[in-house]
């Protein structure tokens, strides 16, 4: 039996309770063959103290749509990803709305996995641009 999109996008938000991912009220909103795009608002739950939105909030954000993109794609009862390495160019300062990052593949592997996450705002401005890698490995039974 094959789940609809919206029982998908419904299960890989259920996952996400009791995360980092729910405390930042990140959401997984799309996805396709080779995207994910999860969206969080910005409010002072990620401000940095000057009330723009905390790169580091970014970075979690690129982290998290990049991981769940590896996860939703491949063999789940038989494996799990892990974050391999991030990067994270900031280019403007958000204070209100949401943001919405765009995770798509550069290289789908067995193994290794290649994002590239774009972040925009409510306007389709262009806040911040990311790198993931990610690595698939087996579960120990």
């Amino acid at each position: 039996m094959q789940l609809s999109k919206q029982e998908v996008l419904d299960k890989a938000n259920a996952a996400s309770k009791n995360t980092l991912m729910e405390t930042l009220d990140i959401e997984i909103v799309d996805y396709g063959d080779d995207f994910l795009v999860a969206r969080m608002p910005v409010n002072s739950r990620v401000y940095q103290p000057d009330g723009v939105l905390h790169g580091g909030a970014t970075a979690a954000l690129i982290e998290s749509v990049g991981s769940f993109a590896s996860h939703i794609f491949l063999d789940i009862e038989n494996k799990f990803v892990r974050g391999l390495e991030i990067t994270a160019n900031h280019l403007k300062s958000v204070k209100s709305g949401y943001v919405y990052a765009k995770a798509t593949f550069l290289h789908k592997g067995r193994t290794t996995q290649l994002l590239d996450v774009r972040v925009t705002d409510d306007d389709d401005n262009l806040i911040s641009i990311g790198r993931l890698s990610t690595i698939t490995l087996p579960k120990n039974k």
